[in-house]
């Protein structure tokens, strides 16, 4: 890590079903808006944007941020699957701590279509095609979503591995649901229990219809700034990254686990790059922001950031360890389960709810006394990017 980098702006809009929201320009601006305005930065001083999407034309970025500002600035449009608005966090963090920009714009947004993701190129090869043949080996091909399948099937390694049961992983989505409730921004907010979760219909065992983050549209944004910038605009005591890595898929991804085929080694490599970088450990944290795609996914993930020991998930689930008046409140926004997953906005609407934490700003959601903070964003394809934020 070179020069410390700042998180001075956040702001998001209202997650939507497809077909409800406005259009991706529209959303993009008005997080960005959000951003500048908390940052209290004018888009004048934005050298570059950085703007995330995965479904769009080329170029959606500049008719996005177009909306806030026709500067001539540079801006660059980033694709990587459901961790895009965490990469192009991270490219823009670089851009300041290689002291190429002293304040730039970050934004995530997705106009997403109804039902499971499928692919929109089948003329080509198709970028999953390792984890589709490492799956038909592992547990074979089935008519269910792809994603749940993947998901599902390293939920399944969990319970044949350690006998995880399924209410457990159904417990998951029931905390997802309560946390949403207090949270405005979130698509899903109705209270759900277990066993209403568990009788939903099944997508792919042990995975029921509320244990799938739904297809969702969103946007959200941040302004980040070196140090020297915020002295000089009065912008005292910051939230700032103490630490962030990005892994890409090993040769273990497409071995013998549907676990590690799903990112699980993605996940720890990363996070223990993180937790060198900034000198803190998973016990220094107070609340996490991961990315829960699958009520699995949440599970095992507990796991790979460190929270707790391999197999013990299900214990650290049974213990309340994972909410309000446990070691971490995890997903107090109500994750992408219950928030939803427009998947160029997640990784900066998981930085936005961090960030309000970090500053006593989360309203009913508060976790108290929050000073670091975690965040897991995961993309299948594959790219994992961990992001830890402090405050002083």
């Amino acid at each position: 890590m070179g020069r410390r980098v700042n998180v001075i702006g956040v702001g998001m809009v209202k997650f939507a079903k497809p077909g409800a929201s406005d259009e991706y320009n529209v959303m993009a601006s008005n997080a960005a808006r959000a951003a500048l305005k908390d940052a209290g930065v004018p888009y004048e001083q934005i050298e570059q944007a950085y703007a995330g999407y995965v479904y769009g034309d080329s170029t959606c970025g500049q008719r996005a941020v177009y909306e806030v500002g026709l500067t001539g600035i540079p801006v660059f449009n980033v694709n990587n699957n459901c961790s895009t608005g965490s990469t192009a966090l991270m490219l823009a963090r670089q851009a300041i701590e290689g002291g190429i920009a002293e304040c730039v714009l970050v934004v995530g947004f997705e106009q997403m279509e109804k039902g499971a993701l499928a692919a929109k190129w089948t003329d080509r090869t198709n970028p999953l095609d390792k984890h589709a043949g490492t799956m038909n080996e592992l547990q074979g091909f089935t008519s269910a979503p792809p994603a749940a399948q993947m998901f599902g099937g390293a939920g399944r390694e969990h319970m044949w591995k350690y006998g995880t049961k399924r209410e457990t992983f159904a417990m998951v989505s029931a905390k997802a649901r309560k946390h949403a409730n207090k949270n405005p921004y979130a698509l899903f907010t109705d209270i759900l229990s277990v066993e209403e979760i568990m009788a939903a219909p099944q997508v792919f065992d042990p995975l029921t219809r509320y244990q799938c983050c739904p297809p969702t549209c969103g946007a959200a944004a941040a302004v980040l700034c070196s140090d020297e910038f915020a002295k000089k605009h009065g912008i005292s005591n910051p939230v700032y990254i103490a630490g962030q890595a990005m892994a890409s898929d090993f040769g273990s991804s497409f071995g013998d686990s549907m676990i590690k085929m799903v990112g699980y080694d993605m996940t720890k490599a990363a996070a223990d790059k993180v937790y060198a970088q900034a000198g803190l450990g998973p016990n220094d944290v107070q609340v996490v922001e991961l990315h829960d795609c699958f009520t699995a996914n949440e599970v095992i993930t507990y796991e790979g950031l460190g929270l707790c020991k391999e197999g013990e998930a299900e214990k650290f689930i049974m213990d309340g360890d994972n909410t309000y008046g446990g070691k971490w409140v995890t997903n107090p926004s109500g994750g992408l389960l219950s928030k939803g997953h427009p998947l160029g906005a997640t990784g900066l609407a998981q930085c936005t709810e961090l960030v309000w934490h970090l500053r006593g700003q989360a309203e009913a959601r508060q976790v108290e006394g929050a000073k670091v903070a975690l965040q897991h964003n995961l993309g299948l394809g594959g790219a994992c990017v961990v992001t830890m934020y402090r405050r002083d």
